[in-house]
């Protein structure tokens, strides 16, 4: 592999430790899921605000016409968040996340119907293991017992709008540095899914102090270091080939979940997180092999 392509990589594998501890902040805070997603917006814009205005001004410069990529980013973020977290209220968590992780089917036919992206034999053999797998790490019954209700169709609509931010941000980050594109969705998204919990009737204060502590892991942990990670390897990276890798999420969630919630593995979880992962080491290998040329080529300044 070349050095050029390896920060791309990092990126990436830093962005998927970092956003695999997600369902566990949620889980530690005593809060609706829409607020804790709330918060971690908030927190994470007001980092990247602070961030941001110490550019200088060069590097915080873009073109206004391209505005609309970012703002569509942080749309789809909230709504991401916003159908996830609603999902679960209505079906099981491993349900909602197996769900939410159909994101890739949706980036890859989007990449091979619209944009006419070659995805060979072993990139679909590769989806499709790295799906199963997840499957059964997340030990979901959905596999055995399929039924479309209400939170399983939510979840379903969930991983729509997770597909919109991955296809949506490779195309923004050919126009923004990472932090601009990042701090732009966050805040976007923030703004909307206040306007979410208002309208849902949901408290945003009172909350205990282990539960504030898990809002600021989730901002500065799952948002700022998790999507920062991303939106960097998606302005290197075909969101086709981001996309699968991510499936790799849940599979560290439930290793993390051992010692941090006292959750073990049975063996067919273990099973599906090897089937995982060698889904994804075969989605790499085949987007390799045909050596896309890169998304665009940004100055130093503006990763």
């Amino acid at each position: 592999m070349k050095k050029t392509a390896v920060l791309p990589y990092l990126a990436l594998v830093s962005g998927i430790l970092a956003l695999s501890l997600s369902s566990l902040f949620v889980r530690w805070a005593d809060a609706p899921g829409a607020v804790t997603s709330f918060y971690r917006m908030a927190v994470a814009s007001l980092f990247f605000l602070m961030v941001f205005l110490r550019q200088p001004a060069a590097t915080r410069q873009f073109e206004r016409r391209w505005l609309f990529l970012p703002l569509l980013g942080g749309l789809f973020t909230a709504l991401d968040h916003a159908t996830w977290a609603t999902a679960i209220n209505f079906t099981r968590v491993a349900n909602a996340t197996l769900m939410n992780n159909l994101a890739p089917l949706w980036v890859a036919l989007v990449a091979f119907l619209l944009w006419r992206e070659r995805l060979g034999l072993q990139f679909w053999l590769g989806l499709v293991m790295a799906i199963g797998g997840a499957g059964l790490v997340l030990g979901s019954d959905f596999l055995a017992r399929p039924q479309l209700n209400q939170g399983n169709l939510l979840a379903v609509l969930s991983s729509l709008f997770y597909a919109a931010y991955f296809l949506t941000t490779q195309r923004g980050r050919t126009h923004f540095s990472t932090l601009t594109y990042v701090f732009l969705i966050t805040a976007v998204s923030s703004i909307i899914l206040l306007a979410v919990n208002l309208l849902l009737g949901n408290p945003l204060w009172g909350y205990s102090t282990p539960t504030l502590l898990a809002f600021l892991g989730a901002g500065l942990i799952s948002q700022v270091i998790g999507y920062f990670s991303v939106g960097y390897a998606l302005g290197h990276l075909p969101a086709s080939l981001v996309s699968p890798t991510m499936i790799a999420q849940p599979v560290l969630t439930a290793l993390m979940a051992i010692p941090l919630a006292g959750e073990p593995l049975l063996l067919p979880q273990w099973i599906g997180g090897l089937i995982v992962l060698s889904g994804i080491y075969l989605v790499n290998i085949s987007r390799q092999k045909q050596t896309p040329a890169p998304l665009h080529k940004p100055s130093p300044a503006s990763d």
